[in-house]
């Protein structure tokens, strides 16, 4: 698609990447049918094809329609548009430069604007978000039963193994999934125990990804400089990695690289920081090797071992980080069967703050994943994003876990310490 660029972007930078990104794109719309949100709303301008559209539009100076914004908001990056494009179409990089200029030339209502900063203020700072989760957990039995819901209840954390080992890696806390779910980096660190590496959590605060996709670009980097700063010191004293239990920040870590390219203190680092991510699916891979023996698929009781679940692959774990197939590997050596779930490629409808800020759309998204994810009657549905959990969980007539707390369990007393 050729892109003449309006007066205001040419010879700026974000101009010359929008024309870079809007190049390969023909209009072909194959990409327009695999949307989550077109498959719901039926609507050319609620799909990728139409998205782009406007955003060319955008671009070239010209009006792209009032509701630029309302369309872009209503996108869920799930970025399942960029696995079928057949011209490689980097759309979630080019839907976030859009974002940006849109934010600054269409105002928002009030209300808007303050439930955005309100969930900058709040979900991006650990502290904050535990300490209001604890306060609606303590007070979640007088509640209603719609906002009871939307409380997910207290999990409880496992003992993380502090043995030595002579090799490390770091692991990513997050943000909400220390509180919401303390127990998935715990049950990380006992599997990496059993293959002889100590897991140590890194002093890191938000990833960034929240500002980035609601269009706070200069805070969500201001994010990228803490967290590199804070885990240089153990990268350079031999940390082999740094470990991703959430997908979803995962994928916006690993473009810490190119998102601080220009940033002169920080684009070698940041280069070298993304190249050390790692899914925590990547790390069990390479190293439950094969001669290590198959776990078997009963517990010492003799009763089956989750005998059938289905696991939900989160967008950033398909279209992201694009590791599909691999946690279903692992989780059928370790003894689960897994029942085969239709429309795959489908958002689940939790898209970081997506639940928060379009409600509607989300639940009905939810609403159809759970209808393919349990249409087979599973035990348990295993997921790799702590977003994702949360919002199926809330309505799943089964357990939602982690998968890698489901692997832990599997491999006790099968797997044990080197």
């Amino acid at each position: 698609m050729e892109t003449v660029l309006a007066e205001p972007f040419r010879d700026t930078n974000i101009g010359r990447e929008a024309e870079e990104l809007l190049r390969p794109c023909v209009q072909c719309g194959q990409c327009t049918f695999i949307c989550p949100t077109f498959r719901l709303l039926d609507d050319e301008r609620d799909g990728p094809r139409g998205r782009i559209y406007m955003i060319h539009e955008l671009f070239e100076g010209k009006d792209p329609g009032a509701n630029i914004q309302f369309h872009l908001d209503r996108c869920l990056t799930c970025r399942s548009c960029e696995h079928s494009c057949p011209q490689g179409v980097r759309y979630g990089r080019l839907l976030d430069l859009a974002r940006e200029v849109v934010e600054k030339s269409v105002p928002r209502p009030l209300g808007q604007r303050l439930a955005r900063r309100a969930l900058r203020a709040v979900v991006s700072h650990r502290r904050r978000f535990t300490a209001l989760l604890r306060m609606g957990q303590a007070l979640r039995g007088i509640l209603p039963g719609a906002l009871r819901s939307r409380i997910p209840q207290r999990r409880p954390a496992g003992a993380w193994p502090d043995r030595a080992h002579a090799r490390t890696m770091l692991v990513w806390p997050g943000c909400v999934q220390p509180a919401l779910a303390p127990d998935i980096n715990a049950a990380a660190a006992r599997v990496l125990d059993r293959f002889g590496i100590r897991l140590i959590a890194a002093d890191t605060g938000c990833c960034g990804a929240l500002s980035y996709h609601l269009a706070a670009p200069d805070e969500a980097r201001a994010y990228m400089r803490r967290n590199i700063d804070a885990c240089w010191p153990q990268i350079e004293a031999g940390a082999e990695a740094i470990v991703m239990t959430t997908s979803g920040c995962g994928a916006h870590v690993r473009d810490y690289g190119h998102l601080l390219r220009d940033d002169p203190r920080y684009c070698d680092k940041a280069k070298r920081f993304s190249e050390m991510i790692r899914d925590i699916a990547e790390v069990v891979t390479e190293e439950w090797q094969d001669d290590l023996p198959p776990v078997s698929p009963a517990t010492d009781s003799g009763r089956p071992r989750g005998s059938r679940i289905t696991f939900q692959s989160p967008c950033s774990l398909q279209h992201g980080v694009k590791l599909n197939g691999m946690v279903e590997k692992l989780l059928r050596r370790a003894g689960f069967t897994l029942a085969p779930v239709a429309y795959a490629f489908m958002c689940c409808g939790a898209a970081g703050s997506y639940s928060i800020l379009q409600p509607a759309l989300a639940q009905a998204l939810r609403a159809r994943k759970l209808e393919t994810l349990l249409a087979c009657r599973p035990e348990a549905v295993a997921t790799a994003n702590i977003g994702c959990l949360t919002h199926l969980a809330a309505e799943s007539s089964v357990p939602v876990r982690h998968w890698i707390e489901m692997l832990d369990e599997a491999l006790e007393g099968k797997v044990g310490p080197t």
